[in-house]
């Protein structure tokens, strides 16, 4: 096992890692940029060390002051959480290079699963079911061409990245070509690859996402699926396990396919498989994330099994011996909130001071948080503050227990997204769990 690892994040899940790190034993180094200086994950880890000024590109994305970071203080691995370089190849191998273990996959299978074109065509090869698409677009013109092929409306994506930059809805050839453009300049601006491609558009889909483990040893572990629909511009914003639409058969049908195609692809490492579903049930592969999601505690807690320190555990080598598929037995019903520091309404980031800070509690409530009362919100990152986490033997339950947490989820001095979450918990279609992508368009509060 490693005798230090040094995190390469912030926020709440630096703060997970360092107590991953805790229960395993092992020694943490926090890095931290000057504004979050008196962060929580630099107050509780066992060393913290200043790598650069706010702007992220000066520090938390700044690999030389990080490796050398790690350098000096003699880690032995680096995890690097969610967002970040948390799917770079470059900074795993340059990792690899310098002696210190990556806590993720493979630099290859990054760039094999994180290209989306690349990872559609492994996902035809190994038989995951896909919607009409296209390879890496040469032009406008060729878009126009295979949008046409293909059949509006379609959509535009980003090769390299994801969260909504470089995607674009496009509904008649009088869109496309100027879609195109803005699509690949928005490419080029956030992942360094001006590369898009185009896939058949699903109205009103639901985005299904698996969860898989592998540890080096030829073992890959499912851990059943998250329902990720409740969302707005492709960010989550709810989401639960397991999905309320999935049925064992599904859910071991889908764990059979992705099991293939991750050993014949010697994937290592946490990594989740994100699907859409259409309106008659149908799934289609979409992209795989290579990292730990940020909502991955809803999957800890229908199955018991943490996956932070098992991705630990596979990074050193150990062989996990874990329920799987079929032999999984999922325990009641998750959900989860991102607390964000915005406006509930116009969604404008709403950075301050937090005066107050009272986070809820009792049987079946969790809360991962990377603030405290006085902490002030820097603007240049994420607005995510906290995720309320919710457990309970049925669905309903843990709905009920998340309404009553969000009502004693106290937080001064900045709005909170809170409202908004309570609005979607009220809402008939969300109880009844019947909603879409496009079911927070719809929501009125």
């Amino acid at each position: 096992m490693f005798g230090k690892i040094l995190i390469a994040n912030r926020g709440e899940i630096a703060m997970r890692v360092v107590r991953a790190c805790r229960t395993l034993g092992i020694r943490t180094v926090a890095i931290h940029s000057d504004v979050d200086a008196a962060a929580p994950h630099v107050r509780f880890a066992d060393e913290a060390v200043c790598v650069g000024p706010a702007d992220p590109r000066r520090s938390y994305l700044n690999i030389p002051q990080i490796i050398a970071a790690a350098e000096i203080t003699g880690a032995d691995a680096v995890h690097p959480g969610y967002g970040f370089l948390s799917e770079n190849a470059e900074f795993a191998e340059l990792c690899r290079r310098c002696g210190l273990t990556f806590i993720g996959p493979t630099p290859e299978a990054m760039r094999l699963w994180g290209d989306k074109v690349r990872a559609r065509e492994a996902a035809k090869r190994f038989g995951l079911p896909l919607l009409p698409g296209t390879t890496v677009l040469r032009d406008g013109e060729d878009a126009a061409e295979q949008a046409a092929r293909i059949g509006y409306p379609v959509i535009l994506k980003a090769a390299g990245g994801g969260g909504g930059r470089g995607m674009r809805v496009v509904r008649d050839d009088s869109e496309i070509r100027r879609a195109f453009e803005t699509a690949t300049s928005e490419a080029q601006a956030g992942f360094k690859n001006p590369d898009v491609y185009l896939e058949k558009f699903v109205e009103e889909p639901r985005h299904i996402e698996l969860q898989v483990l592998g540890d080096g040893h030829g073992h890959i572990f499912t851990f059943g699926e998250r329902e990720c629909s409740l969302q707005r511009r492709h960010q989550k914003i709810i989401e639960e396990a397991p999905s309320p639409v999935m049925t064992p058969e599904k859910r071991a049908e889908l764990s059979e396919v992705c099991t293939h195609a991750l050993v014949e692809t010697g994937y290592t490492s946490l990594g989740t498989l994100e699907f859409l579903m259409d309106e008659r049930g149908n799934l289609y592969f979409m992209e795989m994330n290579t990292r730990v999601q940020v909502e991955h505690p809803v999957t800890e807690l229908v199955t018991g099994i943490d996956l932070v320190e098992n991705q630990i555990r596979a990074a050193a080598g150990q062989a996990l011996s874990l329920p799987s598929g079929r032999a999984l037995g999922l325990r009641g019903h998750a959900l989860e909130c991102r607390i964000n520091a915005e406006d509930p309404r116009t969604f404008v980031p709403w950075p301050g001071l937090i005066t107050e800070y009272l986070p809820p509690g009792g049987g079946g409530v969790r809360v991962d948080s990377g603030v405290y009362g006085g902490f002030r919100v820097p603007n240049n990152y994420d607005p995510m503050l906290a995720k309320v986490i919710t457990h309970g033997a049925t669905r309903a339950e843990a709905i009920a227990r998340m309404r009553c947490a969000l009502d004693e989820f106290v937080i001064g001095g900045i709005r909170t997204n809170i409202p908004l979450h309570q609005a979607l918990l009220r809402d008939p279609d969300v109880v009844a769990g019947k909603m879409s992508t496009r079911t927070i368009e719809r929501l009125r509060f």
